[in-house]
């Protein structure tokens, strides 16, 4: 899908640039296939690529799609009202996608009204999120070994749960880990298919962005340069676009504890609010960054499986790499590879965030955890860039 040096003279600005430095370059494995102009209309939920690739990664029909979005759309709205009726008996919240509400957990039969009252579905529960935060937040304190993937509090089953890597079950120092978490407090303990890996990868050739000998993905366009993972590069590497020309430096960079960063942009490079859709979709405009409840559908762009869809499985989600814990992720079970890292995450038009890593590939499946991009925002005091 690389461009040639007469159609990136046609191509509006817009284009160009979202195509170049929103959340991704074009592929050298597609040659000269221009990708089709994004849509502008503000009245529709997504691009007509969009609604494909949703048919595609869920099984709906186009009407069914609509449906979805315009439901997650709500629930997405509703959740800071429902949360705010709640007050300290709330437990946590989730889209469902087989109802198309939002589901609000609660320990009161008093707050339950109060939520039913803002249009939510409710479920009493025991644990308050404020409890189940806590008991994460113990966890989060204590060293992990290995065999044990991730933790993340589960609104829908009122606990944390433990990920264990189905090979390391048996372990000694993953069953220590486990006994003392669940001193902690309500956890449950999951089988995991497989152990969280970043997505970072050398040079295979082309595109989007490469510091030293790792290629990554752009995340999202902020006003002055864009987002990504930071295992990527450390403050002051230097940045290179797929092109080889000089884009920028690493300004800011964080992994692990987080997995973020910024680049700043210029030599001939800038920015808009556009996410690359490698051909599969139109590129998609980015309007906003209102966080999609648990149970959303999401989509991922990345500069080597490119466009795929999925669900947001759990929010909040402490993830245990070789290098060490990265905190506040969301699980996806979207799938990505080795280059994709730092890509972007995308709800409708709403910035979700940027990719970190994650187990299996495109063609098995697997899951991925992206970094929340309101986090990144207000670490380093950026402003996204949107439509």
């Amino acid at each position: 899908m690389r461009r040639t040096t007469a159609l990136r003279t046609a191509l509006s600005a817009v284009l160009l640039v979202g195509a170049w430095a929103g959340a991704g370059f074009p592929s050298a494995t597609a040659a000269d296939t221009p990708a089709a102009a994004p849509r502008s209309t503000a009245a529709e939920p997504a691009s007509s690529g969009l609604l494909a690739a949703m048919r595609r990664d869920f099984g709906l029909t186009e009407t069914q799609a609509r449906t979805r979005l315009a439901a997650e759309k709500s629930a997405t709205a509703l959740e800071p009202r429902a949360r705010h009726a709640a007050g300290n008996a709330y437990g946590g919240s989730w889209f469902d996608p087989s109802t198309g509400a939002l589901t609000v957990a609660v320990t009161g039969t008093e707050q339950a009204a109060a939520v039913r009252a803002t249009g939510a579905t409710v479920r009493l529960v025991t644990h308050s999120a404020r409890t189940l935060d806590a008991v994460k937040a113990k966890l989060d304190r204590l060293d992990a070994p290995a065999g044990v993937s991730s933790w993340h509090v589960d609104p829908k089953a009122n606990t944390v749960v433990v990920n264990v890597a189905r090979s390391a079950r048996a372990d000694n120092d993953v069953r220590a880990f486990v006994s003392r978490a669940r001193a902690a407090g309500p956890v449950t303990v999951e089988q995991a298919a497989g152990s969280p890996q970043t997505f970072a990868a050398g040079t295979v050739g082309g595109d989007p962005y490469y510091t030293g000998n790792v290629r990554c993905s752009i995340g999202f366009s902020v006003h002055g340069g864009f987002v990504t993972a930071g295992h990527c590069g450390r403050a002051g590497a230097s940045v290179r676009g797929w092109d080889g020309s000089g884009i920028g430096n690493f300004q800011g960079s964080s992994f692990p504890g987080d997995d973020y960063a910024w680049v700043n942009v210029g030599s001939g490079w800038w920015t808009v609010p556009v996410v690359l859709g490698w051909g599969t979709v139109s590129d998609q405009l980015v309007r906003g960054s209102a966080v999609a409840p648990v149970g959303s559908s999401v989509c991922r762009s990345g500069s080597t499986t490119h466009w795929h869809c999925g669900t947001v499985l759990a929010t909040n989600e402490t993830v245990n790499y070789s290098q060490g814990a990265v905190y506040q992720m969301t699980k996806t079970n979207v799938c990505a590879e080795g280059g994709d890292s730092g890509g972007s995450f995308i709800s409708g038009d709403q910035a979700q965030g940027v990719t970190s890593g994650g187990w299996g590939n495109c063609s098995s499946g697997g899951e991925t955890w992206f970094q929340p991009i309101n986090e990144i925002l207000n670490r380093y005091g950026l402003t996204l860039h949107t439509a």
